[in-house]
């Protein structure tokens, strides 16, 4: 999971939003929740709000939460069940796989004692405040009781997604290694070519982790079996072109 920057809908699409969020304003809390969801379904607004959940995504729009398979839906953070007037709410839509919405996360949102999220939202915070990915596993340690209940609740450490974790850290590796070289032989083409492998692989996480874990207690550690990678890893001007 990374940060997510949000951008902005355009205007006659935040009318919309706005219109049917008022709509559902205007009938009984009973029928809230049945209403928003049946309204939701029917909008001719869902397609410009995925389309822009696309645009912010990572890569190949990758869901927002594993960041290994395409995003195919549009998932309330929270719940339409929860809370129907945040169902046409902008800030509240993200983009999500199949598995990690209606298998993992589903209906589920924790929160503390004084009601605040207990789960991350990539578009509001930065998950890695709250999660320490483990390089050499492909899990996540929590840093945090939101960042517990994130990986729990997403099932961000079920087995396949730490097997392509450790796999996407290795191209990762090669691409970085390849642009070095390139480098070295002042091939820019061949730069931005390795520079985009990097930037399109799914868990984009891993080189994300990588680049900041890079100047954190222990890299040297972290990186003892691949000490000139530290050194690019630190480089200004990969840091620039990859860090988001």
């Amino acid at each position: 999971m990374i940060r997510i920057a949000r951008t902005d809908l355009p205007r006659r699409t935040v009318t919309a939003l706005a219109r049917a969020t008022e709509k559902i304003r205007a009938v009984s809390l009973d029928e809230r929740y049945k209403n928003a969801t049946d309204a939701w379904q029917k909008s001719s607004v869902r397609t410009t709000v995925r389309a822009k959940l696309g645009e912010m995504a990572h890569g190949s729009e990758r869901c927002m939460y594993c960041g290994e398979s395409r995003g195919t839906s549009v998932d309330h953070f929270e719940p339409v069940a929860r809370s129907p007037l945040r169902t046409f709410d902008w800030l509240n839509h993200l983009l999500a796989c199949a598995t990690c919405n209606s298998h993992e996360k589903r209906e589920q949102f924790p929160v503390d004692a004084v009601g605040n999220p207990l789960l991350i939202d990539p578009t509001a915070e930065d998950p890695f405040d709250h999660l320490l990915l483990t390089l050499s596993l492909g899990v996540y340690r929590h840093l945090t009781a939101k960042g517990q209940a994130t990986i729990e609740v997403c099932g961000l450490n079920r087995p396949g997604l730490a097997r392509g974790r450790m796999h996407a850290r290795k191209v990762v590796v090669l691409a970085l290694r390849e642009w070095d070289r390139a480098r070295v032989r002042d091939s820019t083409d061949e730069m931005a070519d390795y520079l985009k492998t990097v930037q399109d692989q799914p868990m984009a996480d891993v080189c994300q982790s990588m680049l900041r874990q890079a100047f954190s207690p222990g890299a040297d550690v972290v990186f003892s079996d691949a000490p000139d990678l530290l050194a690019l890893l630190r480089r200004d001007d990969l840091r620039d072109a990859l860090l988001r």
